[in-house]
């Protein structure tokens, strides 16, 4: 089998995996010679597993010869129990606050040291950023982010503040004041951004608890840094999450 002299021990299912596993959300749009770098396999190896992939639509090839993940893997990944029930009891809610606000609508749960973005809200008026469902993006620069953090396990808060990424000018890196901010956000219930994540757009956001009080998901909104009173939304978001955690029962565990 080709590849299998220079891995030895590496079964087949593992190198279609590690094709897969190319892709994330900063590497949406690759090329063979690219899988096979990021997959680690050699290029014929590549070439062939990629070739049983596209034909199983779990892989697609663009007119311009790269590849993206296919239809059937998105079909596969809105059955993933978890997010999925969060997210279908949740919309209802999140729909009301973008009607109430129009402005972008988020709801995300931790894994890892990242914010996963379960659903998004947005139309026209709504300032363009770079969030969507299923991407994640850091917790130390978000407003959901920043909720999540403040009620993470210490080893996680002490992993983030070790080496915070700076992503502009605003964001916030030094760790004696990253860990004002989360003990702010754990006596006000609240956390807000300005322009840490995309010049031009703050955020505010809130707690998803579940009956026990701990802390599964947060909620937030963003808008642009010239649209005033984001906090004056907090009431909303506050009814919205308590009617989400109503609806779920218990939101999810994040994942460690």
């Amino acid at each position: 089998m080709a590849g299998g002299s220079s891995q030895p021990g590496r079964t087949v299912t593992a190198r279609a995996l590690a094709v897969l596993f190319a892709f994330d959300e900063d590497h949406s749009h690759l090329s063979l010679s690219e899988i096979a770098r990021r997959a680690g396999l050699p290029l014929t190896t590549a070439h062939r597993i990629v070739g049983e992939l596209e034909q199983a639509q779990a892989l697609e090839r663009l007119e311009d010869g790269v590849y993206v993940v296919g239809r059937r893997m998105w079909q596969l990944g809105l059955l993933a129990p978890t997010h999925r029930e969060l997210r279908e009891s949740s919309l209802p809610f999140m729909e009301d606050l973008y009607a109430a606000t129009g402005e972008n609508v988020h709801l995300a749960v931790r894994e890892g040291t990242s914010a996963l973005y379960v659903e998004r809200l947005h139309g026209r008026r709504s300032v363009p950023l770079v969030s969507r469902a299923g991407v994640r993006l850091p917790l130390h620069a978000t407003g959901v982010g920043k909720v999540l953090l403040a009620h993470a396990p210490a080893d996680v808060v002490r992993e983030v503040l070790a080496q915070p990424e700076r992503i502009t000018g605003h964001t916030i890196t030094e760790a004696g004041r990253l860990q004002r901010e989360l003990a702010a956000v754990r006596r006000n219930g609240y956390a807000s951004t300005a322009e840490e994540m995309t010049l031009g757009t703050c955020s505010v956001a809130v707690p998803v608890r579940g009956s026990g009080g701990e802390v599964g998901a947060a909620l937030g909104v963003v808008g642009t840094t010239t649209r005033r009173g984001l906090l004056a939304l907090l009431p909303a978001l506050r009814v919205a999450a308590a009617a989400i955690t109503r609806a779920t029962g218990e939101p999810p565990r994040p994942a460690s």
